[in-house]
């Protein structure tokens, strides 16, 4: 330990943690720049060629020059998704999901309370119980 000194291993974690950084936001910007609608393919492909050739001073570039309409198209994007995820609820609630798993409806419930009257008063036994259970939510 004495050939790496203290002050060495912060210095090395602090340029790590900035090199991270960095990567999360190169793959931040090449992701803005593929989904950006107002650029064309070969914007696009400028944008990309300069964060890729001279990635430091590519990004900052780019994070410049579009970085205000960077934030605009994460918020419209996060607002599609929040639109998509409520509707999708609306309808799965309307209609009944049928991909999950089976749920009773309201007539296997009230068939349920009666089966489980019938074990209670001993009519039935535990095992009769679970086997006409199982063909209800089944």
């Amino acid at each position: 330990m004495d050939s790496y000194p203290l002050l060495n291993l912060f210095w090395t974690m602090l340029w790590f943690f900035l090199w991270i950084m960095w990567l999360f936001l190169l793959f931040k910007v090449i992701s803005d720049i593929f989904r950006s609608d107002d650029l064309g393919g070969w914007g696009k492909a400028g944008w990309l060629i300069l964060a890729l050739v001279v990635p430091y001073l590519g990004v900052l570039i780019y994070v410049i020059a579009r970085g205000k309409s960077m934030g605009k198209r994460d918020v419209a994007e996060a607002r599609e998704r929040e639109a998509a995820f409520k509707a999708y609820v609306r309808e799965a609630a309307a209609t009944g999901d049928t991909t999950g798993p089976a749920k009773p409806s309201g007539g296997s419930v009230e068939e349920l309370a009666k089966l489980a009257e019938l074990k209670d008063r001993g009519a039935i036994t535990d095992e009769e119980f679970q086997r006409a259970k199982t063909k209800l939510l089944v």
